[in-house]
């Protein structure tokens, strides 16, 4: 399954020129996932990956700079003729929420789904899970852990052949845990392999939930609100300093950190010195830059500058010679 993360708004509860509110759009496999849909992230798709007819949506926390953009996506979509259901998630409140949300999109021509989670149960999908998580922040808010399915161990088909087995069918028998000809899997196939995990906290001070919930993770978004002078404010907020969220980044030693819902009022290069003290491979996204997860076996997750334009780019020029008349 490929699986990447892009970085459709990386900034803090303030747009500016260069970035854009809470939005990420997690791609696994075939399914496209929203967390968080911030003031004009219709716009961040257009510019980037075109718009992208999300599966699921969901929503950390009922600030604004994190749903803003919920009422026009919605609205759009109808417009521009979606049939496929949507199904939006979140904390408790989130149908109260949609009570007034509605004002503004009216009647949809797609079914909603709005679902109400607890905080605990995993939504699950084909070969991963979404694992929502409470974190602390000054409202009820959840952090998200994708969490792929453990998957089989390395098939060892020069083995298998030794041991008599010929290629072919028996060889998907043994990879499926079925013993063939006295040749049992355990013989053939290696140790199950763990998944991969992707987390994104949403706002949050550091907490022992997203700490767990970031174990061994290959990608950690934290938020980082604040610098090292306003550690007192951001405890005040219950926010992170980038620090902090370095510091749990290294506590739960995961393999990539992304800092994002940096305040406008900071250099980001200053706040992302201060987070590699403690975490030297801590990342700060732009809007538009895309993290590749790839399989453990196949390399460490890395940072795509302008990835989501890089490809929409690509697919746009392919396109275009499609449709160009044979000569």
């Amino acid at each position: 399954m490929d699986l990447d993360v892009v970085f459709l708004g990386t900034g803090g509860s303030v747009p500016t020129a260069r970035r854009a509110t809470a939005c990420l759009l997690v791609r696994a496999g075939g399914d496209r996932i929203l967390i968080d849909c911030g003031e004009g992230a219709q716009r961040q798709m257009q510019r980037s990956t075109g718009l992208v007819q999300v599966d699921d949506l969901y929503i950390t926390h009922f600030h604004a700079d994190h749903y803003l953009g919920v009422p026009g996506l919605l609205k759009t979509y109808g417009l521009n003729g979606r049939e496929a259901p949507l199904r939006i998630l979140g904390p408790p409140g989130l149908k109260e929420l949609f009570v007034g949300l509605r004002r503004i999109t009216g009647n949809l021509p797609y079914p909603v789904e709005l679902v109400e989670l607890s905080g605990a149960a995993p939504v699950r999908y084909d070969t991963y899970e979404i694992r929502p998580f409470e974190v602390s922040h000054s409202v009820r808010a959840f952090g998200y852990a994708l969490v792929e399915d453990e998957r089989s161990g390395r098939f060892d088909p020069e083995m298998a052949e030794r041991l008599g087995v010929k290629p072919g069918p028996d060889f998907a028998r043994l990879q499926a845990g079925e013993s063939v000809n006295g040749v049992e899997p355990s013989q053939v196939v290696g140790e199950a392999r763990p998944g991969r995990k992707v987390v994104i906290t949403g706002d949050t001070e550091p907490c022992e939930l997203a700490l767990v919930a970031a174990h061994e993770a290959e990608l950690l978004v934290h938020e980082a609100s604040f610098g090292d002078e306003e550690a007192q404010r951001a405890h005040e907020t219950k926010h992170s300093t980038a620090r902090q969220a370095a510091k749990l980044a290294r506590d739960a030693d995961v393999k990539l950190l992304a800092l994002v819902h940096i305040s406008s009022r900071y250099h980001v290069g200053a706040v992302l010195e201060e987070a590699r003290e403690e975490f030297p491979g801590a990342i700060a996204p732009r809007d538009y830059d895309v993290v590749e997860i790839p399989f453990p076996e196949r390399g460490e997750p890395r940072l795509i500058d302008r990835g989501a334009k890089q490809r929409s780019q690509t697919e746009a020029a392919e396109a275009a010679t499609r449709s160009e008349p044979a000569t």
